[in-house]
């Protein structure tokens, strides 16, 4: 129950932000975060002599919003494309820390897999006390996030709106689409990180990107989008953990599976963008068009 939850919490505050990313055009970026964050790893231990989670986790976060922000700096200039953008800065920061590894770290064992790529089987182990009550941190933790991420895209829903679907009508009614699109960012990577060491971040990136996905090929409505994204977010955390129990496999790696089945459904029986509503529609116009051109039908004789 606790993993399920913690995976829930997880898909909630990922799914409260993936159609955004989606409708930008950014939705590698929880991948590109993935991989800027080993500097701030590095820059953490040399600083603090400590691979201590917290401050692991901290070091990360500084350096993801560095990333996000070198790339909306080289989305701004209209220089380089989103998806250029994204693909010339995480590798410049992975680069980074692994020169940072080699160099200052290379006789150390930073264990990246328990100190930010974690491991959801492991949440019911990682414990907190407050007030006396014996809390699972994964859960504590991911529902702030949730509830953050909640409150900013209520918050601020109307912006988010309008500059993601038309950012120079953004403005001229004043609505700064470029300070809009940071705070997103920014969202996005302190989401990730804090995520990464509770599911682990193949997880993150999934659940960041594939609901959403399904999602936008459901329904043409924004707020129906996000409630559609946050389902899918739930199902798979449910059926995925289902899944690997009885198949006793990897339940971070049953989860993202089972999210990219209700894409690849969604993909193949969407009503309206789906591959079988095209191929339908597509017959269907052959079918009109060689009516009209054979002489022999009453249309075409017409």
């Amino acid at each position: 129950m606790v993993i399920v939850l913690t995976a829930g919490l997880t898909a909630t505050a990922c799914c409260l932000l993936g159609p955004f990313l989606v409708l930008r055009r950014v939705a590698l970026m929880g991948d590109a975060v993935s991989h800027a964050v080993l500097p701030g790893i590095v820059a953490a231990f040399l600083i603090f002599q400590t691979r201590a989670p917290l401050v692991v986790v901290l070091g990360a976060a500084v350096f993801a919003v560095v990333c996000v922000l070198a790339i909306e700096a080289l989305r701004a200039t209209g220089l380089v494309a989103g998806d250029a953008a994204i693909g010339l800065v995480f590798p410049a920061l992975f680069a980074l820390g692994v020169l940072g590894i080699h160099r200052y770290a290379d006789d150390i064992h930073l264990d990246l897999d328990s100190t930010i790529y974690g491991e959801i089987a492991f949440a019911p182990f990682r414990t907190l006390d407050v007030a006396g009550l014996e809390l699972v941190r994964s859960v504590v933790v991911m529902g702030i996030v949730s509830l953050v991420n909640l409150a900013l895209v209520g918050l601020l829903w109307k912006e988010l709106k309008v500059t993601s679907f038309d950012p120079e009508f953004a403005r001229t009614i004043r609505i700064p689409p470029r300070v809009l699109s940071r705070l997103l960012l920014i969202a996005v990577a302190v989401t990730a990180v804090t995520a990464f060491e509770s599911v682990g971040a193949i997880l993150v990136v999934s659940l960041l990107i594939v609901p959403a996905a399904a999602a936008y090929l459901l329904t043409d409505r924004l707020i129906a989008m996000v409630v559609i994204s946050v389902a899918i977010g739930w199902f798979s955390a449910i059926a995925g953990y289902a899944g690997a129990i009885r198949a006793d496999a990897s339940i971070a790696g049953a989860m993202g599976l089972s999210a990219a089945v209700v894409f690849a459904v969604a993909l193949l029986a969407s009503p309206r963008y789906g591959l079988i509503a095209r191929s339908v529609r597509r017959a269907r116009r052959r079918r009109a068009i060689a009516i009209a051109l054979d002489p022999t039908t009453p249309e075409g004789a017409s």
